[in-house]
């Protein structure tokens, strides 16, 4: 039983078709900790346009996967987009840093990957 992410909104678009599920699994483990990389360089060193751009990239998936820190990545993405210089998106970052890693980690296991 999924602990870090939900697949139901994954399956439901899936249709049926369990071979997707696992591409749209494996896109996931291939790209989302890409993008969470920039945000942890991005964000520290004030790097709002590749902070921006990646949390953008990076909301309907994290929605997808239900890791419930959507509304953080909004934050961080907002950050970015108006680069609210005056605003600490630290504590966000970490919660959306930890619940990737352990999505990543428990698609890995559960799919084999």
């Amino acid at each position: 039983m999924a602990e870090h992410y939900n697949l139901s909104r994954v399956r439901e678009l899936a249709d049926g078709d369990e071979d997707f599920v696992a591409a749209l699994v494996a896109a996931f483990i291939e790209e989302v900790p890409e993008d969470a990389e920039r945000l942890r360089v991005g964000v520290p060193n004030k790097d709002y346009y590749d902070t921006y751009q990646a949390a953008h990239k990076m909301k309907p998936t994290i929605d997808m996967f239900e890791l419930g820190v959507l509304d953080k990545l909004i934050d961080i993405q907002d950050w970015g987009k108006f680069e609210q210089d005056d605003t600490d998106v630290s504590d966000q970052l970490q919660t959306v840093l930890r619940a990737i890693e352990n999505a990543t980690a428990e698609l890995k296991a559960d799919f084999g990957l």
